[in-house]
């Protein structure tokens, strides 16, 4: 695993958070030239990492690493957390597509701002050595804000680090990351909060959902479970009306014009509906009359909703259903 080049080089995964902000300067601190990458898909993005990476001028390569993910993700070997984040296999597969870049790119070594016993699930000591062991790069992966707390590594053992130089910090608690973000000069930095939509439980059921009834499904319909409400009408017709004109923006934007059908009330204030992957007449009628419901348009009168399939424009004429007859819908 080594470099034609003399200078010590590490490649870290970065979330843009405090933590690894920190990693990162720690091994700076020593001398040694330090990149980040970092993995987008559905249910987590990059955009706190390319901050932290024009604030601290620390290289990022950024991936999206969707059809491996959701590979892992269908049957993850220890399972799911609270929801449907599979924290431990996640970490294992991401260290492992970044041990890959590491060798075709000439790094020495893996990083990340892990710290032990921070996290319940996925940063117990026996996580952290479970998820290097599994990860392919056994000896590789360096931890600096907690080594001195784990077993030394190989490129410690090698010298590229100086072990004595990296820190012991362990639990939840922020006091020390907070000093040491003052030391560095670190004033710019997002509150410690999970940016993965797997942990949220309402995004977890709609993803249940869609694994129960879908066997293949695009980038675009992950994005759509993040929008208005998710309504199932039968194993194959589901329905996704917008709450807000956010929504509604985003529905229309993720919305596939090759298949997918789109409603909207005429000349009355109202949600966009979706009907992904199309479906038959019954079933269209009914999203007609759930869009109307939604709307501002009186429920007890007939009223034309306008629909978009991906071969014309026309007009339906449907009487809206009220909230009590649509509730049985709704996925939760």
């Amino acid at each position: 695993m080594g470099t034609s080049s003399k200078k010590v080089k590490g490649i870290g995964l970065c979330s843009g958070g405090l933590d690894s902000i920190l990693s990162a300067l720690v091994l700076r601190s020593q001398g040694i030239d330090v990149e980040w990458i970092s993995f987008e898909t559905p249910f987590f993005a990059a955009d706190k990492a390319k901050k932290a990476s024009f604030n601290h001028d620390i290289p990022l390569t950024v991936k999206n690493i969707t059809p491996a993910y959701l590979k892992m993700l269908k049957n993850p070997h220890c399972g799911y957390g609270k929801n449907m984040n599979p924290c431990l296999d996640c970490h294992t597969l991401m260290f492992n597509l970044a041990g890959r870049v590491m060798e075709e790119q000439g790094f020495h070594f893996l990083f990340s701002g892990e710290v032990a016993g921070q996290r319940p699930m996925s940063q117990t000591k026996s996580s952290l050595r479970y998820v290097e062991k599994n990860s392919g790069y056994d000896g590789y992966i360096l931890r600096p804000l907690s080594a001195l707390t784990l077993p030394e590594t190989a490129i410690e053992a090698k010298g590229l680090v100086d072990r004595s130089r990296l820190l012991k910090i362990v639990g939840r608690g922020r006091k020390d990351q907070i000093r040491l973000a003052q030391e560095f000069g670190v004033t710019e930095y997002p509150a410690p909060a999970g940016g993965c939509l797997l942990t949220d439980k309402g995004y977890s059921i709609r993803l249940a959902d869609l694994f129960e009834h879908q066997d293949h499904y695009s980038e675009n319909e992950l994005h759509l479970l993040k929008y208005g409400r998710h309504l199932r009408l039968d194993p194959k017709t589901k329905i996704i009306v917008g709450r807000t004109k956010h929504d509604n923006d985003r529905i229309i934007e993720y919305a596939n014009p090759s298949f997918d059908m789109l409603l909207r009330v005429k000349d009355i204030p109202g949600p966009v509906a979706l009907i992904p992957r199309s479906c038959g007449k019954d079933h269209l009628i009914m999203a007609a009359s759930i869009c109307v419901g939604y709307s501002k348009a009186p429920n007890d009168e007939q009223t034309w909703v306008v629909l978009k399939t991906p071969s014309a424009m026309e007009t339906l004429r449907v009487t809206g259903k009220d909230s009590s007859e649509i509730q049985q819908f709704i996925i939760k």
